[in-house]
């Protein structure tokens, strides 16, 4: 069992355990507990009543955050030659060609943080599909990650408002949704932003509950449980 710290314990003496917060209580809960010295992110945690064993069950989507994520990424855009001056002018940090997808293949790393893509890269990117897939990285157009258009993709995301999430293996999504130094309506409306997008998504297929938990934390911080 994880040793638990002493900063933790504290923590966790000042809220209730067990409680279900209202989504503004749980915003003010977790920026009161953040007792660090640098500026976390404040991540929401999702558990669905989804099958993640079934393809028809996987949530996944994007949306623009009002206030972004306070987190700046690394992107590497696999396009051909024709579009990689529109990618790097964008801001993209990595031209990802040919040669590229040969060193992922081999060493199995990427120094990036997400990955977009145009049409024609795709059927160049099946072999290192799985790799990227793992680092949750693979491209896809659900996610908007593959266009055409590959400047404004990357000027959106760079950004820092546009976010891509998708359930993992056992049901649940997790996503940063902000920074401690934002403010409290600033926190509340990204919540809410998102929230409201991942309830849209809500699998025809499936039954009973949707959401079945929900909860708010800081890096290295306690999770507080809020309510739908």
């Amino acid at each position: 069992m994880p040793k638990i710290s002493k900063r933790l314990k504290q923590a966790k003496q000042e809220y209730d355990v067990q409680k279900r917060y209202a989504p503004a209580e749980a915003i003010q809960l977790v920026k009161k507990l953040a007792q660090i010295k640098f500026d976390a992110g404040v991540e929401v945690h999702l558990h669905l009543g989804i099958d993640p064993k079934k393809s028809d069950q996987m949530v996944r989507g994007t949306t623009i955050l009002p206030h972004g994520t306070g987190k700046k990424k690394r992107i590497i855009a696999f396009v051909g030659p024709q579009k990689e001056q529109e990618a790097k002018d964008a801001g993209a940090d990595i031209i990802g060609d040919e040669e590229t997808i040969q060193s992922i293949k081999t060493t199995k790393k990427i120094a990036a943080d997400l990955a977009v893509a145009t049409p024609d890269m795709m059927k160049k990117l099946a072999p290192v599909a799985k790799i990227l897939g793992q680092k949750g990285m693979m491209p896809n157009p659900r996610t908007e990650t593959v266009s055409m258009n590959i400047g404004e993709t990357i000027k959106e995301i760079k950004a820092g408002k546009k976010i891509a999430f998708k359930t993992d293996t056992t049901g649940n999504i997790h996503q940063l949704i902000g920074r401690i130094s934002f403010s409290e309506p600033q926190l509340q409306e990204n919540l809410e932003t998102f929230l409201e997008v991942v309830k849209k998504l809500k699998p025809e297929g499936m039954k009973g509950t949707y959401i079945q938990s929900a909860s708010l934390c800081t890096t290295m911080g306690p999770a507080i449980r809020f309510t739908m």
